[in-house]
């Protein structure tokens, strides 16, 4: 990796701790309902009217709910390396959060090398880099 500074790709979406990085989230404080990206203005629960919520790192571990392969280029503001190199994509449920979080796989890890009920874990992983700096986003990392 380059000497450049470190950016998150999408800001506020998730720490920069490279060792222990969270997705942050929000949770309804009225009935416990968790929330990724973060919402802070209306609980999307329909059994609730709650409007007060508490910022909270999300679990970093969890399992794969289902798996695939993104075998085209995503359009833009999405930044592709050159050529295009298709990449897994895992839908992990975070057992605590009890919800669904989709998200890229780490860089040579496809839907052959996933299955599930496989454990993964959040890491960061470089997304690209630009004149000013180098952008970093969240991936899945099956564990083991």
């Amino acid at each position: 990796m380059s000497d450049k500074p470190v950016q998150a790709a999408i800001e506020g979406w998730y720490t920069l701790d490279t060792d222990t990085p969270h997705l942050i989230g929000a949770k309804c404080d009225d009935c416990g309902t968790y929330y990724f990206p973060k919402n802070l203005s209306f609980c999307r629960n329909p059994n609730c009217e709650g409007e007060t919520f508490s910022e909270v790192q999300l679990s970093r571990t969890g399992k794969i709910w289902s798996y695939t392969d993104a075998c085209y280029k995503p359009p833009e503001p999405f930044v592709a390396e050159e050529p295009f190199v298709p990449y897994g994509i895992a839908a992990v449920e975070l057992e605590k959060e009890q919800m669904i979080i989709l998200g890229q796989t780490v860089k040579g890890v496809g839907p052959k090398d996933l299955k599930v009920g496989q454990e993964v874990e959040l890491v960061l992983e470089p997304l690209h880099e630009d004149d000013e700096s180098v952008k970093i986003t969240w991936k899945w990392k099956p564990l083991g």
